[in-house]
């Protein structure tokens, strides 16, 4: 017969080799956030630095030769970059969940900067309308965009996943941000920022549960409209034309893009040193901007750019580690369109220097010169950190409170006087009670009836 005493000895049971306790895997959970933040936030640090030494070396030629100094875009761009590490850090101790009940603020004032570009507010430059002047500064309203589609979108289907069995009426609501969004850019021009819209807009409702077959279907209507724009607009038919036969038109509207090319190419394998580059000499248009990545494969050659390309690749993954490992839908939604947003907008750069896509205007986040590519880019990594740390806290939180309550636990019983049996009180006689319970539950396990013993 089984007595009360063996009733509460703890159970044996067999245990996998490399079975941890709780508190190890939750430790060991812990340092696997901060391995992930280090890979988050160390490569995007250097990126920074890396984007403000080659900004000073690819505009130091036209900075001296408009401004008669030859820092003049490197000081803006390092104005920016401090700005960005505030901004980020603020965006890294905020809560993420704050952002969930600030979207609808956050689209107004997208929409409301993107109609004051339009409306005469806003500089033209290359053809397109995008920058809205401030002083000696100037701030383009399309960034603070993919940062509101992003939450918009999070918010929005995270609200609405009840209703995945039916697509349309969960994307319904975001469908409308993004549309509006993507008219007002494509009215500037700019196609390279509604190419990463889209693709926003498409990862998250991946991300969201949407059947492929939906997707499919509404990836089709866009890209047939989308051309049908780009093919009725003049300034996008000829970055185009220039696309499909850039040696054909080398000194006009494939100007660009062939003296990229030649920069690349002049680079080799180690390059031709670090701000000895001759193609900077007014020969590539944009060096500081859109081409930034020209340059730097001609001053630091094939081995510079596989690091740089390195860093974004560790940078982007542990992005996608931060998304995986998100406490709720919501952060695991924020996370992927902040991916996708940086992922996208590096490949359409890239492409555009490398000759594989149409050129587009699309700065390469965290290098080019840009303040408010710069700033918000930071913005959107700070986000990304705030929600590998709410990952990792809870763990070991949980892990320090149950340590403190076992430890509590076992000194209240130490400390704990001896009961009398026979104690009158309200307490003693229902530890009385308890004890005749089990008794009576150890009788009638262990009786002849049930062969329990």
């Amino acid at each position: 017969m089984r007595t009360e005493a063996a009733l509460r000895a703890p159970r044996l049971r067999v245990v996998a080799p490399d079975e941890l306790t709780p508190e190890a895997a939750l430790a060991r959970e812990e340092r696997s956030g901060h391995r992930v933040m280090a890979a988050l936030v160390v490569p995007a640090f250097a990126l920074v630095v890396i984007g403000l030494i080659f900004v000073l070396s690819a505009s130091s030629v036209r900075a001296f030769s408009l401004y008669g100094n030859s820092f003049w875009y490197f000081e803006r761009q390092a104005v920016a970059a401090g700005i960005g590490l505030v901004a980020a850090f603020i965006a890294y101790r905020v809560p993420y969940h704050a952002w969930r009940g600030s979207w609808v603020l956050l689209v107004a004032a997208s929409l409301g900067l993107l109609m004051l570009v339009l409306t005469g507010f806003g500089t033209t430059a290359g053809g397109s309308t995008r920058w809205i002047p401030l002083g000696s500064f100037s701030f383009q309203p399309s960034e603070v965009a993919k940062v509101a589609v992003a939450v918009s979108g999070a918010a929005l289907l995270a609200r609405s996943v009840r209703l995945r069995a039916e697509p349309f009426r969960l994307a319904s609501p975001f469908l409308f941000v993004v549309v509006c969004t993507v008219g007002l850019i494509l009215l500037q021009p700019d196609l390279g920022t509604t190419v990463i819209v889209c693709s926003i807009a498409a990862a998250l409702l991946f991300a969201a549960g949407i059947r492929m077959r939906s997707l499919a279907s509404w990836f089709a209507i866009a890209a047939t409209g989308g051309l049908l724009v780009a093919m009725s607009n003049g300034y996008m038919r000829a970055r185009f034309e220039a696309f499909l036969h850039p040696w054909s038109n080398r000194m006009t509207s494939g100007y660009q893009a062939v003296q990229g090319m030649i920069a690349l190419g002049s680079g080799h394998l180690w390059g031709v040193g670090l701000g000895a580059s001759r193609q900077k000499w007014m020969y590539v248009p944009n060096a500081h901007t859109d081409f930034i990545f020209a340059i730097m494969g001609e001053e630091v050659g094939l081995i510079g750019e596989v690091i740089v390309l390195g860093l974004f690749a560790v940078m982007l993954y542990a992005g996608i580690r931060i998304a995986i490992r998100s406490p709720d839908l919501f952060g695991r939604l924020l996370a992927t369109g902040i991916v996708t947003w940086l992922g996208v907008q590096a490949l359409v750069n890239l492409g555009g220097v490398t000759g594989l896509l149409p050129i587009t205007g699309v700065p390469l986040p965290l290098l080019s010169y840009g303040g408010s590519s710069l700033v918000v880019t930071m913005v959107g990594i700070g986000v990304l950190a705030s929600i590998c740390r709410a990952g990792m806290v809870p763990a070991g939180s949980r892990a320090r409170r149950r340590a403190r309550g076992s430890n509590a636990s076992k000194r209240t019983a130490s400390r704990r006087p001896p009961r009398d049996p026979k104690d009158p009180t309200p307490s003693g006689r229902a530890r009385r009670r308890g004890r005749a319970g089990a008794a009576g539950v150890v009788a009638r396990r262990t009786g002849p009836a049930t062969q329990w013993s």
